[in-house]
């Protein structure tokens, strides 16, 4: 299994907070505190998760045009690398995500949801696992596979329901795969898009792994090994054109 110095700590953490909480969300965020509660990873109450919200949404008067900024903001601010995954997890909280020009989508999902929370629109993580019918050749060799698994999006409660966002793949990248940019208007899913520009294929949901309050770092870290074996493992080096601006 991929270790990492420090690893123990976090999970000891995590399983603390887990433990206040509740292992389970309900599906009403007015009854259930974990929908607003800092995690671990989602450390919406880190001072500088707090001070990018607010600034990116300064002048917002409604949650949904909040929430709205916040997807767009998170979308462009960190390039997405799927090489950057590190089984450090340290690299996967919000806060440390700020200082960051890279990241691949469950980090962005960390972030979003973290500067949800922060400016107080309830907010949890969700993954599923998905087939990337345009990933890049190289991606598919180093992995073995196109199928990408625990892909990260985020439930954010406005308006008195549920609306799925990811904010994974940032403007240049869509232009690079000819695939429509997402984005999100507070009111509808914005989730990844299942045909490029011309038609193609482009990602296929396949499988749910479900809601959670804080990130699932140990469960996705085995899942990553079990999937895709030793071959992926932090590639501080590794390079791929088609993810390079």
């Amino acid at each position: 299994l991929v270790r990492s110095r420090g690893l123990g700590d976090v999970y000891k953490r995590q399983a603390r907070w887990a433990a206040r909480i509740g292992s389970k969300m309900s599906l009403d965020p007015t009854q259930d505190p974990a929908w607003l509660s800092p995690g671990v990873f989602v450390d919406s109450d880190h001072p500088e998760v707090v001070a990018f919200a607010r600034a990116t949404c300064e002048g917002a008067t409604t949650d949904t045009e909040r929430a709205r900024l916040l997807f767009r903001t998170v979308r462009e601010r960190l390039r997405y690398d799927p090489y950057s995954f590190t089984p450090d997890p340290n690299e996967h909280k919000a806060s440390t995500l700020l200082s960051r020009e890279r990241a691949w989508c469950v980090p962005k999902a960390v972030l979003l949801c973290a500067s949800a929370r922060a400016m107080g629109i309830p907010a949890r993580l969700g993954f599923a696992d998905v087939r990337n019918h345009l990933a890049s050749p190289k991606l598919v060799r180093v992995l073995g596979t196109d199928l990408f698994v625990y892909h990260g999006y985020v439930e954010l409660w406005l308006d008195g329901r549920i609306v799925k966002a990811t904010p994974a793949f940032n403007e240049a990248l869509c232009e690079r795969f000819r695939v429509p940019v997402l984005d999100f208007d507070g009111k509808t899913d914005a989730m990844l898009q299942a045909f490029s520009a011309d038609g193609q294929k482009h990602m296929e949901y396949v499988r749910e792994r479900g809601t959670y309050a804080d990130l699932p770092f140990s469960e996705i870290v085995a899942c990553f090994v079990e999937t895709y074996g030793k071959v992926y493992r932090a590639r501080k080096n590794e390079r791929d054109e088609a993810f390079e601006e």
